[in-house]
């Protein structure tokens, strides 16, 4: 068995590696049923695929999560509200 004592292995832990892990299978089968995905230029001005918008949206997240632990003591459900909006923004607009 693998020993795994180096992270603390939380609930929260196990489901947000989880969750990634499901949308990177979500986004390959995406990908398989509907190859290309209709590369587009959006506000960013340079073309971007679904991979591409997915990457923006993850890295952005990750910021907004260590940003809000910085400037804030609020829970971080309120900064993954906001995540989920700028996810959606990252796929509508860039």
């Amino acid at each position: 068995m693998i020993d795994l004592s180096w992270m603390a292995w939380t609930w929260p832990t196990a489901i947000f590696f989880v969750a990634i892990f499901a949308i990177l299978i979500g986004m390959g089968a995406w990908e398989a049923a509907s190859p290309g995905g209709n590369p587009r230029i959006g506000i960013l001005r340079f073309e971007t695929t679904r991979g591409d918008r997915l990457f923006v949206s993850l890295l952005g997240s990750a910021l907004i999560c260590l940003g809000w632990l910085w400037a804030t003591d609020l829970s971080l459900w309120y900064a993954l509200i906001v995540c989920a909006a700028f996810f959606l923004l990252v796929f509508r607009l860039v």
